[in-house]
């Protein structure tokens, strides 16, 4: 069983990515999984909603998979409750920690259960993550059964910035600051990961996506071993039906033929002085990522 693995920072495409890989046989995309219990469950995060428009224990796909995953003896609200206390000790800060030795308690068992009921009940040879938790990802090579591969997937931070300043339904707002330090440590813990697993890793920029998407979802269907049609049609559109994905841009509700674009409106919107903020924040990262100082 394969797992490919979207680590980066959020507002980056990884939901956009993850469903149009979706659209191959023998793929699925699940959002970012690691919110399942909070969200899902617990109901404590920020979208309790499945791709499918369902709440995740009204749908039938994640219904069977939290109680194929639930221990007997345990509520599903009891094991939400514990797994949410688990995943505190396998955040993005402890990445270079858990590449070394994983958490000993009962994420890294139950990530891997969920994982395996997920290929059980779709039926894919791939699965998607695209919860961008690198700490997660470091756990992938430690869990039985499991063949991991990642995709870096990095945004220029000023775009990141700019969709931060702009709340969306199932998220809030950040200021420029807070962004792009964020992006810098969801980008430098996503490298760490990266570099324990260089043949199976692969660094893929947004902007390269959108400009060519159909090259780049080769790139990383080759990444994952899969061996069938790409699902982005030549003109750079992709069909996209239905999914089941926890949590994500509200663009995973999206349904029929879809273009695949870059959203340039940040070039002309972000204010002077957030540009600068996040140019100079950024700056040891963009030249490494092919960005320049000025856009």
């Amino acid at each position: 069983m394969k797992v490919l693995y979207i680590t980066g920072w959020c507002r980056s495409g990884s939901t956009m990515l993850g469903n149009v890989l979706a659209e191959a046989p023998g793929v699925v995309h699940v959002g970012e999984l690691r919110f399942l219990w909070r969200n899902g469950v617990l109901g404590t995060g920020s979208n309790g909603r499945c791709g499918c428009g369902a709440g995740h224990r009204e749908c039938p796909f994640w219904s069977e998979v939290l109680e194929e995953v639930r221990p007997d003896g345990r509520s599903l609200e009891e094991h939400a409750a514990e797994v949410v206390a688990w995943q505190e000790e396998c955040r993005t800060r402890h990445t270079w920690k858990v590449l070394r030795n994983p958490p000993r308690n009962g994420w890294p068992a139950t990530l891997a259960a969920a994982y395996r009921a997920i290929a059980r009940v779709s039926g894919a040879r791939v699965i998607v993550d695209s919860s961008k938790y690198a700490s997660d990802a470091a756990l992938l090579s430690a869990l039985p059964g499991i063949d991991g591969r990642y995709v870096h997937l990095v945004r220029d931070p000023r775009a990141v910035a700019w969709s931060w300043l702009r709340p969306k339904a199932y998220t809030g707002y950040r200021s420029t600051v807070n962004s792009t330090l964020h992006w810098t440590g969801f980008n430098l813990a996503a490298e760490a990961v990266g570099r324990a697993h260089r043949a199976d890793a692969l660094r893929v920029r947004y902007e390269s996506l959108v400009s060519d998407p159909r090259a780049a979802v080769d790139r990383v269907l080759e990444l994952a071993g899969h061996e069938g049609p790409n699902p982005v049609a030549p003109d750079g559109t992709v069909e996209l039906g239905g999914n089941h994905t926890v949590t994500g841009n509200p663009n995973r509700f999206g349904r029929g033929r879809t273009p695949i674009e870059e959203d340039r409106r940040w070039h002309a919107a972000l204010p002077r002085r957030q540009r600068s903020a996040a140019t100079l924040l950024a700056l040891p990262l963009l030249r490494r990522y092919g960005y320049g100082r000025r856009v």
